[in-house]
């Protein structure tokens, strides 16, 4: 299994408008070979992870790299909710319980 994690920075006040873009980003995921499942977490009113779940690194590149991939990457917050640019930690899974 293969985990990517995008860690988000945002402007207080935001978190409306963030979630939203999130849940429009999650349409794009359904039907994806190999994608298992997306979760948004929330720390407080500015941090958020947004965290995917892959059959293999192999599928998760497949998929950054397809069409469906690009298009999902292309929807860009609005100007103003980010309050710094986001982190991407990609972790391969070695144990589960």
């Amino acid at each position: 299994m293969f985990i990517s994690m995008n860690r988000f920075v945002i402007h207080r006040g935001q978190s409306e408008q963030f979630e939203s873009r999130w849940q429009e980003r999650n349409a794009f995921m359904q039907g994806v070979p190999g994608f298992l499942r997306a979760r948004l977490l929330k720390l407080d009113d500015t941090h958020y992870t947004a965290y995917t779940e892959w059959e293999s690194e192999a599928a998760f590149r497949a998929w950054s790299h397809s069409d469906t991939g690009r298009r999902c990457n292309s929807l860009r917050m609005p100007e103003g909710v980010l309050a710094d640019i986001p982190h991407l930690e990609s972790w391969q899974v070695v144990q589960e319980a």
